[in-house]
């Protein structure tokens, strides 16, 4: 397998972080059963590396390579295709307390067309996976969520559907079939901006619409993302996705290409945020993953969420163990590394991702260690090929992020 243009970083690993087997890699050349977007044949004609992912035949890079890919979004802005992800819609009077009944964080208090990022919890405070939940004005709640998990996902909201319809409350939930694409970048507003038919001055960081899309009706357009940059998540009907694509990439305000899986990896990554499967599981809790502030503050006397106890508890005495950030040198850490304490005598954890950093050319990670090694600054060894490489703990995200947020 060729090597990748970021530094030492091969192909086959990042692959292998996105969950892209040899054996799946296998069953895509028997032509296997796989989903296509309906961008697949535009993928092709953009040169697209297409590989097996949740299910779906999805474009991993393209011919500029991953590296080029992530740095032109940190500079100019790249366009994603996440139509494998679920968008789901839910209606009726009780939808606000569905959603509650099955996350951490406050749906009631939304704004309309508010947004937030939360995550499904297990009895036992695991998370199950993160999602977003909108409060649309047209008295429906736009929910998105990960690929990988859609089919569960879908089968616990149904559950629980059913459950409060059993109960005599009003919900009604239903899958959205539609594509979703990514712009994301710093010029993202002026290739996109001559396209929409409202201000995007109006629409900050998790908060969402409906709109045209150069001429498209019916889109949804939402101010949010997964690289750090300032972008949205354009859910468009699948026969003007293509238009909308052709558009942005003809814009003569900046440069304006294809990403592929690859490269929203390692931005992802730089901007400190999950993947699932990978950085949090049901085996992990939102205090545990660092992530206590999706736990909002009216919803913990409550203790009406799924492993509230645990989580509640946790928050007061500090779970045993913190995701936490690492920037190192030298050979590039991955996931399932061991962690050490600085004189090697103590193993405190393990890694969950890590990538060398284009961006800032040295090599970033995360993974969990023991609480009372998880201070910014705290030296660590991390055992990479039997060798003892020096990481330090760091805040997180490593590339600050540039959310548009109205003061």
């Amino acid at each position: 397998m060729r090597l990748v243009r970021a530094g030492t970083r091969n192909l086959f690993t990042i692959l292998q972080t996105l969950g892209v087997t040899p054996a799946s890699k296998r069953l895509l050349s028997q032509n296997a059963d796989l989903k296509r977007t309906a961008l697949y044949d535009f993928h092709l004609s953009q040169g697209a590396k297409m590989v097996p992912f949740a299910g779906w035949e999805m474009p991993v890079q393209y011919k500029s390579g991953i590296s080029e890919e992530h740095l032109h979004v940190r500079e100019h802005v790249g366009i994603f295709d996440v139509s494998h992800m679920l968008q789901t819609r839910v209606v009726g009077k009780d939808r606000k307390a569905f959603m509650e009944s099955m996350v951490v964080t406050d749906i009631e208090g939304l704004k309309d067309n508010q947004g937030t990022l939360t995550v499904f919890t297990n009895d036992q405070g695991g998370i199950l996976d993160d999602l977003i939940i909108n409060n649309t004005d047209k008295d429906f709640l736009y929910v998105v969520s990960n690929a990988g998990c859609a089919d569960t996902d879908l089968a616990h909201m149904k559950a629980n559907e059913a459950k409060f319809q059993e109960s005599g409350k009003d919900v009604k939930l239903s899958v959205i079939d539609t594509s979703l694409v990514a712009v994301q970048g710093p010029g993202m507003v002026s290739v996109l901006q001559p396209g929409l038919d409202f201000d995007l001055k109006t629409l900050p960081f998790m908060t969402t619409t409906e709109g045209k899309v150069f001429g498209v009706e019916g889109c949804r357009i939402t101010r949010c993302g997964y690289t750090g940059e300032d972008g949205v998540e354009i859910s468009v009907p699948h026969s003007g996705a293509e238009k909308v694509l052709t558009s942005l990439l003809s814009s003569s305000q900046d440069s304006v290409k294809m990403i592929g899986l690859g490269a929203r990896d390692s931005l992802r990554l730089e901007a400190g945020l999950c993947l699932y499967g990978n950085d949090i599981d049901a085996t992990t809790t939102p205090i545990e993953g660092n992530l206590t502030w999706l736990v909002s503050k009216s919803r913990r006397p409550k203790l009406d969420f799924p492993g509230a106890q645990i989580i509640v508890d946790q928050i007061k005495n500090k779970p045993s163990k913190r995701r936490v950030g690492f920037v190192s040198s030298g050979a590039p850490i991955r996931g399932h590394a061991k962690i050490f304490s600085e004189d090697g005598s103590e193993l405190i954890g393990e890694t969950t991702s890590g990538c060398p950093s284009p961006s800032l050319k040295m090599n970033v990670s995360m993974g969990y260690v023991k609480t009372p090694f998880s201070k910014n600054g705290t030296k660590v060894k991390i055992e990479v090929r039997k060798k003892m490489i020096d990481a330090e703990v760091s805040k997180m995200p490593f590339v600050p992020s540039k959310y548009y947020i109205l003061k």
